[in-house]
Order: structure tokens, then sequence, then C-alpha cells
């Protein structure tokens, strides 16, 4: 069923974990970054690290999309935690995310004219993750996650839980969600955390950065393999 797959990190370090299960074949160089062409259980997975904020996760989005013609787009990385119930290490599987930082009316009202200002998961990526978490050595969660260009600190926590009521909070998921939207590819998140109510503050970011991505990495991988043996 699927022949190519995207997978979207925002930095090098939340994408580095994932050489340790994908052969690189061929690195090509696009609108100044680097996708590297791998092989993984017979299906093509083209990797990216896009930088951070929405743009550049944007940009490599549409980059899988009309240079590679990738068949899903899988955005990994790390998050933070929003509802007090997650936990440092923890991994979010969007249902749903939306732009934190913008207008409600202005994707329902305009381009892309959704039903709600909220992009939904694949539901068949979606179905996969939920069963592959059975199994999973690691606690996955399934909610809402948000996206703004901020490091979410106390002050504008409490609003963004109210009109949300998200799991986690990070810096390009509804971006990359946005243009799979426009393209009618199917799409998932899978963020693990890094820094919560309770921990708080870029410097636990920087410390649990490197830990987070490996777990997000086994549990990509972990539900990429369910997804290609069906």
């Amino acid at each position: 069923m699927y022949h190519s797959i995207g997978i979207i990190c925002a930095s090098d370090t939340e994408l580095e974990p994932f050489f340790e299960y994908l052969t690189v074949l061929e690195t090509i160089e696009k609108s100044l970054l680097k996708f590297y062409r791998c092989s993984f259980c017979g299906c093509e997975i083209i990797a990216v690290y896009s930088g951070v904020c929405k743009v550049n996760a944007a940009i490599a989005a549409q980059v899988l999309t009309d240079t590679f013609q990738t068949d899903a787009v899988i955005n990994a990385g790390t998050a933070g935690g929003m509802d007090r119930s997650v936990q440092l290490f923890d991994t979010v599987v969007s249902s749903q995310c939306a732009y934190h930082d913008v207008a409600d009316d202005i994707l329902t009202e305009f381009h892309p004219w959704l039903k709600t200002p909220f992009f939904p998961a694949s539901p068949l990526l979606l179905e996969t993750a939920k069963k592959y978490s059975k199994t999973s050595p690691y606690p996955i969660l399934f909610g809402t996650s948000v996206t703004g260009e901020q490091f979410i600190e106390n002050s504008s926590r409490q609003k963004i839980l109210e009109r949300f009521s998200p799991l986690s909070a990070d810096m390009e998921t509804a971006s990359i969600a946005h243009v799979c939207y426009a393209n009618q590819i199917p799409f998932l998140s899978v963020r693990s955390i890094t820094d919560t109510a309770e921990h708080t503050g870029i410097e636990n970011f920087d410390k649990n950065c490197a830990a987070a991505s490996r777990i997000c990495a086994e549990i990509t991988m972990g539900i990429l393999k369910l997804l290609l043996e069906l």
C-alpha cells in the first residue's frame, strides 16, 4: 500500500536515532535541506530534519510531496507536555492538532476551509499507532496537540489549556499537518515529552531532548513496521 513515507523531525538530534533503523541509500539536497532516501521493510523512507518552526517544517513537507511523492508523512520528535497528566518521556500521538497562535476563523473562513480549527490524523495511521501502543515498552498517549512559535511558559499555558485541552505543544506539527491536508496526504504526529508543567523551561528540553528522541524513534519505527505488515 505504501511505496514512500516521509519522516520529518525539527532537529538533527531528533532525527539521528532513526538511522539505527534505516539504511541510507542516497542524500538529496533541496531547498537548503538534506533529504535522506532510506529503505525499511521494503518501503522507501525519506527522512529529513527541517529546522525549527512552522515555515521550515512546511517547506520540508511540501518538498516531500512534490519531489518525492510520499504516500504518507510522519512528524516525529519531541514536545512539551501541556496537560498535567502528561509525564516526562511519555509519547503523545496526535489524534488532531491545531495552531494555538492563529485565530480559529483564519483556517475555517479562508484556505484550506477547515470545518474546525483542527487538522485530523490519518485514521489508518492512528489506528495502527493505537494497535502498537498495546505492546509498546513506553507509555503512549492519544489526544490533541497544538503548535505555535513560542516555548510555552506558565503565563500562557492556562489560556492554551482552556482553549484546546491539548496533551502537548510544539513548533511544527500543525504546519506539517496543514500541508498534508492541502495535498490530501495521510499524516501522523509522534512526539516524546521533554518538559512539563512541573519540569518547565528550556533547560529541561536541553537535558531531555536526546533521550526523548530515542524513545520517539523506537516508537515511530515500531508503528511503521506494523503499518507495512498490513
